[in-house]
C-alpha cells in the first residue's frame, strides 16, 4: 500500500452544503452558503456553522444571535451556489434566487421554504478560531415539508434528494447502505 503524505488541511469530505438564512430587524433578510456545519451535541440539540468574519451574514448573526439552517436537495443546488459566490450587501437573494421567505413559530429569522428541512438556532456561543469563527447554535425548533411525510407520519430524509460538498464540487447523495447497528444485526 503506498500513501502520500500532505500538509495539513480540511480533508473531512464530503460534507453538508447548506443555506443559512438571517435577518436583523427592519433589513432584508439574506442567505449564505455554509459547508462548515455540524452537530455539536444531541442534548439539548445544537448545531454549529463556521463563517468568516468579513462575510455580510457574520455580522448579521453576531448581532441577532439567531440563524437558521436551510437543508438542501437537488432542485436547491444553483440557489445554493449562487448565494454562495454572491454577497447580500449587493443581492436581494430570496427575490433573485425565487425563494419564498417562511415564518415559524420559532423565531423573526425567515427560513427558505422551498428546504425539506429548516433547523432555527439561536447562538449560544461563538468561537473565534482563526480564518473562520464557529457560531454554535442551541436548537429551538425544527420544521420539515409535509410532502415527505408518509402515511405513518414518519418523515422520509431519504426521499428529499438532499447534496452533499467535496472539494469545490456538489453531489447527489446515493444510495442507503444499511442502518445504524445493521452490522451487529442477527440475521433471519
Amino acid at each position: 500500500m503506498s500513501k502520500q503524505s500532505w500538509k495539513p488541511g480540511n480533508m473531512l469530505y464530503p460534507v453538508p452544503a447548506v443555506m443559512v438564512s438571517c435577518k436583523r430587524a427592519g433589513e432584508k433578510a439574506n442567505i449564505i452558503t455554509v459547508a462548515w456545519t455540524g452537530t455539536v451535541c444531541s442534548d439539548p440539540a445544537m448545531v454549529s456553522v463556521s463563517i468568516r468574519p468579513e462575510r455580510y451574514s457574520h455580522d448579521i448573526i453576531e448581532s441577532t444571535g439567531e440563524f437558521v439552517i436551510n437543508l438542501v436537495n437537488e432542485k436547491l443546488t444553483p440557489a445554493c451556489d449562487w448565494c454562495g459566490v454572491r454577497s447580500g450587501k449587493d443581492h436581494d437573494k430570496f427575490a433573485e434566487m425565487d425563494l419564498t421567505e417562511y415564518r415559524s413559530e420559532f423565531m423573526d429569522t425567515p427560513a427558505i421554504a422551498e428546504s425539506p428541512v429548516n433547523i432555527y438556532c439561536k447562538v449560544v456561543k461563538t468561537e473565534w478560531l482563526g480564518s473562520h469563527d464557529m457560531f454554535i447554535g442551541e436548537v429551538t425548533g425544527v420544521t420539515v415539508d409535509d410532502k415527505y411525510m408518509d402515511a405513518k407520519g414518519r418523515f422520509a430524509l431519504e426521499e428529499t434528494g438532499l447534496i452533499a460538498y467535496s472539494h469545490g464540487e456538489y453531489f447527489a447523495l446515493g444510495k442507503k447502505l444499511g442502518k445504524f447497528g445493521y452490522s451487529v444485526q442477527k440475521r433471519k
